[in-house]
């Protein structure tokens, strides 16, 4: 009897066991639903927060990802210091201290070949083998690869230009006109290597505080194209929308 009473008593904690392990699981299932809701939720939230220029991308895969894009983000900051001193440097040299291209070319090669023969030089007297200088090739392979990429780029802008000067857009071409009116501007404020310098910087600098701050970026300027919207919607109906556009396609012979 005492063997039968202790059986049942084990059964009976098997069975509550079992209850409690699908009452486990079972509250295991509604959880995981729940955060399975939870993410939906939170992925249709991501969806609907306006980004700038419309991009779906992170800031970093947009630059290319790898190296260049740490260095402009500042991931690597030895590498983004480094980078952003040597610019500096290089404009000090040729806008403030006057440096010309030729002579700081020339002046570079001098100090470098002389270091080399002296060391060269040195190695001979003292029985220590000489420096080691890697021989330095441009593959074909990329310089191949650079001119396609470059032809690529010349033929879509010229493409974009000529869509442009067919009248068929606008905006756009009021964007470009707009666009080449400020660029001739600071061109005429400042030359082609500070020019050039400013806007390695911008990229040193821009990029990095818009993927740090984009949440309110992007807040700012959604509500700045809306107005923008507006604005151009009541002068689009004014005035933009009575100029005579420019020649039509022609029909197709029926």
């Amino acid at each position: 009897m005492a063997e039968r009473e202790e059986s049942q008593e084990t059964l009976i904690q098997q069975i509550e066991e079992k209850s409690r392990g699908g009452d486990d699981y079972s509250s295991s299932s509604d959880s995981d639903d729940e955060k399975s809701k939870v993410s939906a939720v939170a992925e249709a939230a991501k969806a609907k927060i306006y980004r700038l220029f419309g991009r779906e991308k992170p800031v970093h895969r947009i630059l290319g990802g790898g190296k260049p894009a740490d260095v402009f983000l500042w991931k690597d900051k030895k590498a983004s210091a480094a980078v952003l001193g040597g610019a500096t440097t290089i404009w000090i040299l040729f806008e403030l201290m006057e440096y010309h291209l030729l002579t700081l070319v020339c002046h570079s090669l001098i100090f470098a070949l002389a270091i080399i023969f002296l060391w060269s030089k040195a190695t001979n007297l003292i029985n220590k083998s000489r420096p080691h200088i890697p021989e330095v090739s441009i593959p074909e392979d990329l310089t191949v690869k650079i001119a396609l990429s470059l032809r690529f780029e010349i033929n879509r802008s010229l493409a974009v230009l000529r869509e442009i000067a067919l009248g068929r857009d606008l905006k756009k071409f009021l964007t470009v006109i707009a666009g080449l009116w400020v660029f001739s501007i600071i061109g005429n404020c400042t030359n082609f290597l500070t020019l050039f310098y400013i806007v390695f910087v911008t990229l040193h600098t821009v990029p990095f505080l818009y993927d740090k701050y984009e949440d309110e970026v992007d807040g700012f300027t959604e509500k700045a194209i809306a107005e923008f919207k507006k604005h151009y919607a009541v002068v689009h109906a004014k005035y933009l929308s009575k100029i005579p556009k420019g020649p039509l396609k022609d029909k197709k012979i029926q």
